[in-house]
């Protein structure tokens, strides 16, 4: 007598609104493909939704990763389509491999060739092992395919005017859509009304006694419950943040110093430009007018303090980066060099400081790091990395004042002249300065002007390129910071990851990342049907 299989409906799905590739659609499919395979079913089910197979393992999935962990309850696993399970050649190698050591089966409902069925029951089998390869091979390339086109409609919508791109809009403003399709920006009374404030506080302290601080100014709004920028735009989303978050001077001096104030589109933090030098504007209702922007800026600079003492580097990737919960200090790398067979970790540095750390946090370093490098190029690796290049501008008022004393200096010594020659290479003199005076005064000011310079490169390339300290720089641009949490029981053997949580706290690399994934996530919801 033959056992009846028992399977297990797999459901993913990247972006919750698409229909064409629902839930109950995949069901469906699934649930023909077990009934003409005699595989029961039952109520096995992994549904996994919001969850993009580019950037999440099989077994990095909540439900479906649950299952893989107790291959004793079931026999096949079935899948509506080939993308469905994997986006990545090293994906199916790895599920693949699982199956053939647990001795299962594979099923794909539907697929460009019909339903496809991946026997590994028997490790024999070359066959199975065969189409993996071919299928996978194709679903990388069409990872790659949304990748480039992803790239390139990020670039078109840049340089198109009131056009965003539906991802994370800028403190002080939000999303609107725009008729005739797509989004633009409009201002967010709430958030416009705090940054008033802001910019209040700032200006009144210049005409009374008592200066307040932007470290003195995050504290009053911290003291007062005002939602951060990532709070905020959570809070306007409908979102949970994975833990509380807080206004810092960086936030404050950044927003104040981003033209998005001024209505313009910015790329890694500087000013899209169309082909005449002019920004790009994002919205129709920019905050603050140029001189207003400018007069925040001055106020600003007035108040920078500089801190010449050379800093020494260090081999540590995390130097800045990590902190502690305990008291949330900064840590610090112990080589461990004075001890044989001791890995090196990242210690609180409370004491070195003076300090009393309630809890203080140590970890291995090995493991932060990698986790560290996983996490930042699977949320920026992508990004594509632009350079900006001043071309200078053209005043032709310098030379007309020099040509001009020249002039006036000449014309001092008219009548001077007692032969006619003389008086002929003067008048000469006079008309040439008059003609370049002339020809100076009709030629038109050219404002410098910065040009955006696509490198063709990702974050994940210059990473692989560079060295310990230029990750770390890339890191710290971006706002990154690690706080490291209790460890559990067991946890000298393998990194917990319940105990860290990378932050990605730039506006703009932080934007920049929900770009990519919105964009990302509509190339694959058109691909997906």
């Amino acid at each position: 007598m033959t056992t009846q299989l028992r399977g297990v409906s797999c459901l993913r799905l990247s972006v919750l609104t698409d229909e064409t590739t629902s839930p109950e659609r995949q069901q469906a499919a699934n649930e023909g493909a077990a009934g003409a395979l005699a595989i029961d079913l039952a109520d096995r089910k992994a549904v996994d939704l919001g969850v993009s197979a580019s950037k999440t393992t099989p077994f990095e999935r909540p439900e479906l990763g649950a299952w893989l962990r107790k291959p004793d309850e079931y026999d096949a696993l079935i899948f509506w389509r080939f993308d469905r399970a994997i986006r990545s050649m090293d994906d199916m190698h790895e599920l693949a491999k699982w199956a053939r050591s647990e001795r299962k089966m594979i099923v794909f409902a539907e697929g460009p060739g019909g339903r496809l069925v991946l026997d590994f029951r028997n490790p024999l089998d070359p066959m199975a092992q065969l189409m993996v390869t071919l299928f996978a091979f194709a679903a990388q390339m069409e990872a790659h395919s949304i990748r480039e086109r992803v790239t390139g409609a990020q670039a078109a919508m840049r340089m198109m005017k009131y056009r965003w791109r539906g991802s994370r809009a800028p403190y002080g403003y939000k999303p609107e859509p725009l008729e005739g399709g797509g989004w633009t920006l409009v201002q967010d009374p709430a958030a416009v009304k705090v940054i008033e404030r802001i910019i209040k506080t700032l200006l009144t302290t210049e005409t009374t006694e008592r200066a307040e601080t932007v470290n003195s100014i995050v504290h009053m709004l911290n003291a007062d419950g005002v939602p951060c920028p990532a709070a905020h735009w959570a809070l306007f989303k409908g979102r949970k943040l994975k833990k509380p978050t807080r206004w810092n001077p960086t936030t404050v001096t950044r927003i104040l110093r981003s033209e998005t104030l001024i209505g313009w589109k910015l790329s890694d933090g500087k000013p899209v430009r169309n082909d005449l030098g002019v920004p790009v504007e994002a919205t129709r209702e920019p905050i603050l007018t140029r001189a207003e922007f400018d007069a925040i800026g001055a106020l600003l600079d007035g108040r920078k303090t500089n801190n010449p003492t050379p800093r020494k580097d260090t081999n540590a990737l995390l130097f800045g980066i990590i902190h502690c919960t305990g008291c949330g200090g900064r840590m610090y790398l112990n080589s461990q060099e004075s001890k044989p067979g001791q890995r090196p970790t990242y210690r609180c540095g409370a004491s070195a400081r003076g300090e009393v750390c309630t809890h203080p946090m140590n970890i291995r370093a090995d493991w932060v790091d990698e986790y560290v490098t996983r996490e930042f190029l699977r949320i920026l690796g992508g990004l594509e990395i632009t350079h900006t290049r001043t071309v200078p501008g053209y005043d032709p008022q310098p030379e007309i004042d020099d040509t001009t004393a020249e002039y006036e200096a000449h014309m001092s010594q008219q009548g001077r002249q007692k032969s006619s020659a003389a008086q002929k290479a003067w008048q000469s003199r006079a008309d040439a300065l008059d003609a370049r005076l002339a020809e100076l005064e009709a030629r038109e000011k050219v404002e410098a002007r910065t040009e955006e310079i696509r490198t063709g490169r990702t974050y994940d390339e210059k990473w692989v390129q560079a060295d310990t300290a230029g990750r770390r720089k890339m890191l710290t641009n971006a706002g990154a910071r690690l706080d490291i949490l209790a460890g559990t029981p067991g946890g000298w053997r393998t990194l917990d990851e319940r105990r860290v949580a990378l932050e990605i706290r730039d506006p703009f690399f932080d934007a920049a990342a929900d770009a990519l994934m919105a964009v990302r996530d509509e190339v694959e919801h058109a691909d997906s049907f």
